[in-house]
């Protein structure tokens, strides 16, 4: 039977109200339908793991008061507040039936500012957390911070040695027909050569099928056009990433060194 005193918040799942703006918003909300219908409710269902997003979600007011409410030097506080609504024992439950809707951004730098102020705040977490991996915090803390780490700094490192390694091949390629004699730097045995390609291919098959499922669960989102911009948002949308977190990582490092002041960036709204 459960326990109701286990859980000290709830969340909900969020919708975006201008998803078919332009081609951006609508990239955009092909990612929240995926993780919050693929991400968020396999680490519920899974580990009775979830974090609070920015909207849609509720705390007990003991709870925050406990916490000693927002911290306001934290640029990504609702991901702070989850860690510290974990490291008190208490739950975060996904609610799959509370839906709200939510503004995106339109327009590419409105997007890339938020999203840096994002990844820089979930750098700084992951970073305060880390020492949860070796003291005796709960299995589920440890494993949310792994599943950040792993988000933002192992998969930002794969995606750079992946683009180093494909971009310079193609260069080479070009090269290569005007000069033959010049080899490409990264060359590999034929078999290696195979097993890349396939586990490649393997990747991005996994990155629309996770896509495509999620659309699938929810009502009127699968169709065609979704469809098309799955298959191509891995080579556009998806690129992003690796500006954004590269970025807010130097940054962050920066101000680790200079101790600059982190800014809490408003995201402009449209309409």
């Amino acid at each position: 039977m459960e326990n109701p005193d286990q859980y000290g918040a709830v969340f909900g799942r969020n919708k975006a109200r201008n998803r078919g703006q332009n081609f951006l918003s609508r990239c955009i909300n092909l990612e929240i339908i995926t993780i919050q219908r693929v991400h968020h409710t396999g680490l519920w269902e899974l580990f009775k793991l979830g974090t609070i997003p920015g909207t849609n979600f509720i705390v007990k007011t003991e709870l925050m008061r406990d916490i000693g409410g927002w911290d306001e030097q934290a640029i990504t506080e609702d991901t702070a507040v989850s860690f510290e609504i974990m490291s008190r024992g208490q739950l975060i439950a996904l609610a799959p039936r509370a839906e709200a809707y939510q503004q995106e951004p339109e327009q590419l730098r409105v997007y890339l500012k938020q999203r840096e102020r994002w990844a820089k705040g979930n750098y700084n977490v992951v970073v305060e957390n880390l020492h949860h991996l070796f003291d005796r915090s709960s299995w589920r803390i440890k494993l949310q911070v792994l599943y950040y780490a792993a988000s933002y700094f192992w998969f930002m490192i794969a995606i750079i040695v992946s683009d180093i390694v494909f971009i310079a091949n193609l260069v080479y390629q070009v090269i290569a027909l005007f000069k033959p004699g010049v080899v490409s730097p990264f060359q590999f045995q034929s078999d290696v050569y195979v097993y890349l390609v396939v586990a490649w291919a393997l990747m991005y098959f996994l990155y629309v099928l996770q896509i495509n499922l999620a659309l699938a669960t929810d009502i009127g989102q699968s169709n065609v056009r979704n469809f098309v911009l799955s298959c191509i948002s891995y080579f556009t949308y998806a690129q992003l990433f690796l500006v954004i977190s590269v970025k807010a990582f130097y940054n962050m490092v920066i101000d680790k060194i200079t101790g600059r002041e982190s800014k809490w960036y408003k995201t402009q709204r449209f309409g």
